[in-house]
């Protein structure tokens, strides 16, 4: 099973309320880091996990640190913990 298809989704995160700060789509800033709007999207609604560089990217373009838009849940379950 790939990496980020686990059971429950332990990354967590704040895009969302980040882009609305910003005023900017999803489209906006899916240009503005250098990925697709599906790709913000999935991000988003929990369905995929962003690699470290590509968290890293939308942290620093929103200027904060990364702990700020993305928390780990060490309470999901994963695949690993059934």
């Amino acid at each position: 099973m790939p990496e980020n298809m686990g059971i429950g989704r332990p990354m967590k995160n704040k895009i969302k309320v980040f882009r609305a700060m910003y005023d900017m789509t999803q489209e906006d800033l899916a240009q503005a880091i250098g990925v697709t709007r599906q790709t913000i999207l999935a991000i988003e609604k929990g369905k995929y996990v962003p690699s470290l560089d590509l968290a890293f990217r939308i942290s620093q373009f929103f200027k904060v640190n990364i702990e700020e838009v993305f928390t780990y849940d060490s309470e999901t379950k994963t695949v690993d913990d059934r």
